[in-house]
């Protein structure tokens, strides 16, 4: 699957995925915790986002499984310094990003849906 798919591609992914959408840090993973390429600042620690959110996936697929309410889309988390989202992209891929608190949700859910497109596309 990723062995296939020229790492450059899922570059050009993130980084479009930015323009006027304010994401600031994004990353495509695998749903086991693995980083397939990313597009973050040096103060984030790649890996650990990667492995939170398979986790935080995890957690959220246990409780549509135990409330029968089907398959998890994306997980969306406010705080006071950040918005992170994580998205679904297919049975492998997930798409995590990381914007202002200000962003607009609706924007940054647009582009993120955009780039799952293409990442679906390509893999």
């Amino acid at each position: 699957m990723t062995s296939t798919v020229p790492s450059h591609m899922f570059k050009e992914i993130l980084t479009e995925l930015k323009i006027n959408s304010g994401i600031y840090a994004s990353a495509i993973v695998l749903k086991d915790g693995l980083i397939v390429a990313s597009d973050m600042p040096s103060d984030i620690n790649e890996e650990a986002l990667a492995a939170m959110t398979a986790t935080m996936l995890k957690a959220a697929e246990t409780v549509f499984t135990e409330l029968n309410k089907g398959d998890i889309e994306r997980i969306i988390i406010e705080g006071t310094h950040a918005k992170i989202i994580a998205a679904a992209a297919n049975k492998d891929f997930v798409l995590v990003s990381m914007a202002e608190p200000k962003s607009t949700l609706g924007l940054i859910l647009h582009n993120m849906n955009k780039a799952i497109e293409k990442l679906n596309q390509i893999t």
